[in-house]
C-alpha cells in the first residue's frame, strides 16, 4: 500500500462517526513534554514509504560524503580558496578555524520537500545548533500513545525512528573517546544570553535525552571554565560540550573571543570534545549546494555522483558580486526563469532573507539580486510539494496542505523525521516562524508488506 492510500485510509477512518482519530492534536497539544512549543498540531500525521525515505537518507549520506571532498577535489585542498567562494567573511573564518576546520560529523537535520514523484533536498543544515529533535521524538511518542491511532498503526505497519535515541546514541559513541567504560558527562552550550530566548527549549531537549538514559547540564558558555585542560560547570568536569551557537555570535559580540576561550583551550587539549565543531557552518552553507549543481564547478565529480546529485538536489546557481559582474548569460537567466526560482542567503536558515520569484514582480526580483551581491546568495529551482489531503476535525472539510519534511541525521545513519506544513497555496516558504498558519507534523513509515502477504 502506497503513502498516498494509507492516507486515504486514514481520513476514511477519521471521518468514521465515534472515531478517536480527530482527537489526536488535542491530545499531541496537551502532551507535557510539548508544553515548550507553542505552535499547533496538523490533525493527522504525514505518512511516507520506509524504502523510499530510507533510499533518500543514503542518497543524502552520500551526498554529504561528496560534499566534505569539495575542497579538496575543487580547491586543491586550499581552504581559503573554498571559503572565499562561499562569502565567509574573514572574522566568521577565524571562528572556524580556532576549532578547527577539518570535515565535522554528519549531524544535523536536512530540509526537503516531496514533489509528488521523490524527495528532493532544499538544505543540509548540518551542525548541532539545528534544532527539532525533541519536538519530532516527543510528537511521535504523543500520537502513539492515542489508541485508535496505535491501532492504525499496527494494521498498516507503521514506525518511526526516534530521533533522541539517536542522539543519546551519537554523543555516547563520540564521548567514549575521552570517557572509556562510563557515561559521559555533557554539557549543552548557548551563547551568552540563549538560555533566556531558548532555554525553554533546551531545557526541554534535555529532559526527552534524561528519558532515554543521557544526563545533558545546560548552560551558557559564560558560565564554564577552563581547568586541568577540560571545561568545567562548577566542579563538574565536561567531556563533551554540545555546541548550541554559531560563528557569528563570537565575530559580531563584543567581547566573543573572550567568552569562548576557555573553550578553545579545552578544545586543543583534548579534556572536552566540541560536538560538532563550527566547521559545520562551512559545509551547511548554501553556496556549496551551487557547487555540487552547476556543471561548471562540478566537474570532479564522477558520472555516478553527478547522477545522484541531479536525482537529489534542484538547480541551484551561485549569485554573488562576481557572478552579478561576469555571467550575464546566468543573470538573464535567472531573470527569465523568475517564477520558478527562489533566493537564498548562503548563510541564513528559516527562510530569512529569501525571495521567492514567483510571489515578486520583475523589478523588484532584479533588485534583490543585485542586493545578493553584500551577503552572496543561491538562486535555486522551484520545488512543488505534493498536496497533503487534511480532514479538519470541526468542519470535516478536506483540505490541502504542503509538507516541508525535516530528516535528522547522525554518523550512524537517518535518525527520523517530522514536517513543517501550511495550506497549500498560502505562501512560497514553510516555516514555523514565517507563516501563522504553519503546522507541526509527526511522520510515520510504512514498512513494505511481508513477502507471502497480499494488500
Amino acid at each position: 500500500m502506497s503513502a498516498e492510500r494509507v492516507t486515504a485510509q486514514y481520513n476514511e477512518e477519521f471521518r468514521t462517526p465515534g472515531s478517536e482519530l480527530p482527537g489526536v492534536a488535542a491530545h499531541v497539544k496537551g502532551f507535557p513534554t510539548l508544553a515548550p512549543w507553542h505552535g499547533e498540531y496538523l490533525p493527522r500525521p504525514l505518512f511516507v514509504a520506509e524504502r523510499e525515505i530510507r533510499e533518500f537518507a543514503d542518497d543524502l549520506q552520500n551526498l554529504i560524503d561528496i560534499l566534505f571532498s569539495l575542497p579538496d577535489r575543487m580547491f586543491g585542498g586550499d581552504l581559503n580558496a573554498f571559503r572565499s567562494v562561499l562569502g565567509i567573511n574573514d572574522a566568521h573564518w577565524e571562528a572556524i578555524r580556532q576549532f578547527g576546520d577539518a570535515p565535522p560529523p554528519s549531524f544535523g537535520r536536512a530540509d526537503m520537500y516531496h514533489d509528488g514523484t521523490s524527495f528532493k533536498l532544499l538544505e543540509f543544515n548540518l551542525g548541532s545548533e539545528a534544532g527539532g529533535w525533541g519536538l519530532a521524538s516527543e510528537i511521535s511518542r504523543a500520537t502513539m500513545e492515542v489508541g485508535a491511532f496505535a491501532d492504525f498503526a499496527r494494521r498498516n505497519r507503521l514506525g518511526h525512528v526516534d530521533p533522541i535515541r539517536a542522539v543519546a546514541e551519537a554523543l555516547r559513541g563520540f564521548g567514549a573517546r575521552v570517557a572509556p567504560g562510563r557515561e559521559p558527562v555533557v554539557a549543552l552550550l548557548e551563547w551568552r544570553g540563549g538560555l533566556t530566548d531558548y532555554g525553554e527549549l533546551w531545557r526541554n531537549f534535555q529532559s526527552a535525552l534524561l528519558s532515554v538514559g543521557l544526563e545533558i547540564l545546560v548552560a551558557e558558555v559564560s558560565d564554564v571554565h577552563e581547568r586541568d585542560g577540560a571545561l568545567h560547570l562548577g566542579d563538574t568536569r565536561i567531556d563533551v560540550a554540545y555546541r548550541a551557537f554559531v560563528p557569528d555570535q563570537i565575530a559580531e559580540e563584543p567581547g566573543g573571543w573572550d567568552l569562548i576561550a576557555p573553550l578553545v583551550r579545552a578544545h586543543r587539549a583534548g579534556g572536552t570534545l566540541l560536538w560538532t565543531p563550527l566547521s559545520s557552518n562551512m559545509y551547511a552553507n548554501k553556496a556549496c549546494m551551487a557547487l555540487l549543481s552547476d556543471p561548471a564547478w562540478r566537474s570532479v565529480l564522477s558520472a555516478a555522483e553527478c547522477r545522484l546529485v541531479d536525482r537529489v538536489l534542484p538547480w541551484t546557481r551561485l549569485i554573488n558580486a562576481d557572478v552579478l559582474r561576469n555571467d550575464t548569460a546566468l543573470v538573464d537567466e535567472c531573470v527569465r526563469r523568475r517564477e520558478h526560482l527562489i533566493l537564498k542567503v548562503n548563510a541564513r536558515g528559516g527562510g530569512v532573507g529569501a525571495v521567492v520569484g514567483w510571489e515578486t514582480d520583475e523589478a523588484a526580483w532584479r533588485r534583490a539580486l543585485g542586493d545578493s551581491a553584500a551577503e552572496g546568495c543561491v538562486v535555486q529551482q522551484r520545488v512543488i510539494p505534493r498536496a497533503e489531503p487534511v480532514v479538519d476535525p470541526v468542519s470535516g472539510e478536506t483540505k490541502a496542505w504542503h509538507a516541508a519534511y525535516g530528516l535528522f541525521y547522525t554518523p550512524q545513519g537517518c535518525a527520523g523525521s517530522f514536517a513543517k506544513v501550511v495550506p497549500a497555496g498560502s505562501g512560497g516558504i514553510i516555516s514555523i516562524a514565517a507563516h501563522a498558519e504553519a503546522r507541526s507534523a509527526a511522520v510515520f513509515h510504512q514498512s513494505d508488506p511481508p513477502v507471502d502477504a497480499a494488500e
